[in-house]
């Protein structure tokens, strides 16, 4: 079983983990367990969904793109700790 590497395969796991950063920043600005919580962990999923899709990459990536959604959510909200100290 290969995976090969080419440009959308890498253009998807970018996203996935550029697009949370922000989200988790802004995440960490509102209530826990309120609407725009959630929202702001979830937004960037279909648009993940839509880029595997729409670039025929293997759900086999599915797991990748995940840790770094929530890898970004972490860095997000390292960010605003930082900032706010």
């Amino acid at each position: 079983m290969s995976i090969e590497i080419n440009t959308a395969l890498v253009s998807l796991l970018a996203f996935a983990l550029l697009s949370n950063i922000p989200l988790g920043y802004l995440r960490m600005g509102s209530p826990k367990y309120s609407v725009r919580w959630f929202v702001y962990i979830h937004l960037s999923v279909p648009f993940i969904i839509g880029l595997r899709i729409t670039s025929h990459i293997s759900w086999q990536i599915i797991p990748f793109s995940i840790a770094l959604a929530v890898a970004g959510q972490m860095i997000g909200s390292r960010l605003y700790r930082r900032r706010r100290l």
